[in-house]
């Protein structure tokens, strides 16, 4: 009988704390908050603090709308709907979203549950965890306030706060916010992230480190998974040996490139260049970078840098004699002129000067420096007389070769010959290549050409088709023109074939001292055009000046060899070395229709007159 009563008071009591209030809350059109009793295997019925409440104990679950939440013991509130889980607790809503804790604190009516201890939440592909977790029934948002960590695959984030959106997938993190991936780290103070695709989106600073490369950016999206990534504000990327930045960078780490787009600045920091361009390709894994839509080329020197312009610049780095990397065509692609449009629609490779081909050009051209230095050998004079006192402005006078000997000039160290390994170079040397309209600035040489080959390797710069220097006020042109650097400074420049030297005679007037020949070799001294060397049918035409620099005679020659001497930027004194024939002409006498040589022609109107000119102010 005892027994009896005892079951009928359990009845009344779980009508008073559960069915009556679960009843209020159906009347009042709000059965969903209702928190059904689905099973405990001891159900006992206590007062705290002057309010009853329901506790159940073992393997207890309850039941709101499709959401099931199970645990070792639990205190119900019916009159505030509340539920207070421990052990082992489980919320299960709706089979899609499972939540875990030692400890739960569940309101019913606005249906949001606190989770402590061990806390973790998972949608079968995600697991968030932390200290402390709240989930949104109703919204379906998952909240982190103490700290927290997501683990999408093999990608794992932390921060100090987090929501995760379930029904989007989309995780909000915010404060100290690290992202470790087998790949790559990443460092931020407010990230977003889609655990479906698996994009992060930066909208703060933010530093992408994969071990080799260092990446800061403001704004932009990665996609962890393809590693694809889109980033503007200006970005920067940063490694060992360059840094590169612009408006926006597009990074393919399937294919190592990245495609800078608005103000691009790519800086060897090595070899001390910099390039800049409003598009550029760039693959810092194989230390390539092209440039195109204005490129301005700077290569930093300690006295006189020098910039150049062209409609397309490339640089990649050699070891030895072979390329570590070229160009690479895309599929589909077929004009350069493409190579400005959007990433997908780039493709490499850029055209070669005409009749040469890539290997040619990366090969050691010693043959045009060679012949010159052989001829410079050949020319027998006594050194000692080098540095005789030269005649003074206006009383120049044809010599022989014995009144002014040539001094031994030693070319430059011979480069090793292609595939010779037996001293193998295994250091790693910038090459530039510049096509269509190329122009060259520093302070003491100027120059054009269609297109240009430059390897730091033997620090030759090689200048093709119509190509034009101009150095102390003196125009220097040939079919191809060498141009050798040593210590960052202009060392000896080679003109051949067609070698055409042309100096005005008097600034504005049609006076042009001029000299050509088969080969023309010329030296600096402190990047000033010292003297140069003509060989073979080499003509002359120069006009003599006296004292007071009045026009006293014009001389017209022909020689074997000649020898041309500058001073203080002018023509100081010309050397006939072989078998000279000349005819002195008063200059009031000149014949004017043959004071031009075959095939001159002055180009000042084509001279770069300051960097600010190639950079387009």
């Amino acid at each position: 009988m005892q027994h009896l009563i005892r079951y009928g008071l359990v009845l009344i009591g779980i009508y008073l704390l559960g069915i009556r209030p679960a009843l209020a809350q159906q009347k009042n059109g709000d059965s969903t908050s209702v928190i059904h009793i689905l099973h405990a295997d001891t159900l006992n019925n206590i007062t705290r603090d002057s309010v009853q409440l329901a506790r159940f104990i073992g393997n207890a679950s309850f039941r709101q709308g499709n959401t099931i939440i199970s645990c070792d013991s639990a205190f119900k509130n019916g009159l505030s709907n509340q539920l207070d889980a421990y052990g082992h607790v489980h919320i299960n809503q709706a089979d899609s979203v499972q939540v875990y804790g030692d400890y739960l604190h569940y309101e019913g009516n606005a249906k949001m549950a606190t989770l402590r201890g061990n806390a973790r939440l998972t949608d079968g592909k995600v697991n968030i965890s932390g200290p402390e977790l709240q989930y949104d029934m109703n919204a379906r948002i998952g909240t982190y306030t103490q700290g927290g960590k997501l683990i999408n695959g093999s990608s794992v984030l932390t921060s100090k706060e987090g929501y995760y959106y379930a029904d989007t997938k989309d995780v909000y993190f915010k404060y100290n916010v690290l992202l470790i991936d087998p790949s790559y780290t990443l460092t931020t103070d407010t990230l977003l992230y889609n655990t479906d695709t698996k994009i992060a989106t930066m909208v703060a600073p933010t530093t992408i480190n994969d071990g080799k490369t260092v990446m800061y950016t403001t704004s932009g999206y990665y996609n962890t998974e393809t590693g694809y990534g889109n980033f503007g504000s200006r970005p920067t990327i940063v490694d060992s040996a360059s840094t590169i930045t612009a408006d926006n960078i597009e990074t393919d780490k399937t294919t190592g490139y990245s495609y800078a787009t608005g103000n691009m600045v790519y800086r060897d920091t090595a070899n001390h260049m910099s390039l800049l361009s409003n598009y550029g390709k760039v693959n810092q894994a194989n230390k390539t970078v092209l440039a195109t839509q204005h490129p301005l080329l700077i290569l930093e020197r300690q006295k006189d840098t020098l910039y150049m312009v062209a409609d397309t610049l490339f640089s990649g780095v050699m070891r030895g004699d072979s390329i570590i990397t070229a160009p690479v065509k895309r599929p589909g692609v077929d004009s350069l002129a493409q190579d400005t449009a959007a990433p997908e629609k780039i493709k490499a490779p850029l055209p070669l000067p005409p009749a040469d081909s890539l290997a040619t050009l990366l090969q050691p051209d010693t043959t045009a420096p060679a012949a010159a230095d052989t001829i410079l050998q050949k020319a027998k004079a006594d050194t000692a007389n080098t540095h005789k006192a030269r005649p003074a402005a206006g009383k120049r006078q044809l010599q022989k070769n014995n009144d002014l000997p040539v001094p031994d000039l030693k070319g430059p160290e011979p480069l090793a010959a292609p595939g010779d390994t037996a001293k193998p170079d295994t250091v790693e040397r910038r090459y530039i290549l510049a096509y269509h309209h190329v122009r060259i600035f520093s302070d003491s040489l100027q120059g054009v050409a269609d297109s240009l080959y430059y390897s730091s390797r033997d620090s030759v710069f090689r200048f093709y088709r119509n190509p034009v220097l101009w150095a102390n006020d003196t125009q220097l042109s040939g079919d191809t023109i060498y141009l050798y650097t040593k210590n960052q400074q202009a060392d000896k420049l080679v003109l051949q074939p067609n070698a055409l030297i042309v100096n005005e005679a008097e600034p504005d007037k049609p006076l042009y001292n001029q000299i050509k020949g088969n080969i023309i070799t010329g030296y600096f001294v402190g990047n000033a055009l010292d003297w140069m060397h003509v060989d073979g049918n080499a003509e002359s035409i120069y006009y003599v000046k006296d004292d007071e620099g009045g026009f006293i005679s014009v001389n017209k020659s022909l020689s074997a060899i000649i020898n041309i001497h500058f001073k203080g930027g002018e023509l100081n004194k010309v050397v006939f070395i072989k078998d000279p024939e000349g005819t002195m002409y008063p200059f009031t006498q000149r014949p004017k229709e043959e004071l031009l040589l075959e095939n001159f022609h002055w180009d000042i109107k084509r001279k770069p007159k300051s960097k600010y000119e190639l950079m387009g102010q």
